[in-house]
């Protein structure tokens, strides 16, 4: 199943989120099919950066958001 979820970056302590969509059976840091977004958690407010027509066709073609992402979407609209 493809889904689409977070992929954790930057250093210790302060972590950055790439939005992707990858198979569910890769590790979480591993080989993605796209990348559709970014969040930074540690801005004040977060900053959200999401390519809102590739995520509607992603979910359109079936990829499953994880409750996380689905969570990032809403607050991105």
């Amino acid at each position: 199943m493809v889904k689409i979820r977070l992929q954790r970056a930057g250093a210790k302590k302060a972590p950055f989120y790439h939005i992707v969509v990858a198979d569910s059976r890769v590790a979480r840091d591993g080989k993605i099919i796209e990348k559709i977004g970014t969040y930074d958690p540690m801005t004040e407010p977060a900053t959200i950066v999401l390519d809102k027509e590739k995520v509607e066709a992603w979910i359109k073609n079936g990829a499953q958001p994880t409750d996380t992402v689905k969570a990032l979407i809403n607050k991105a609209k």
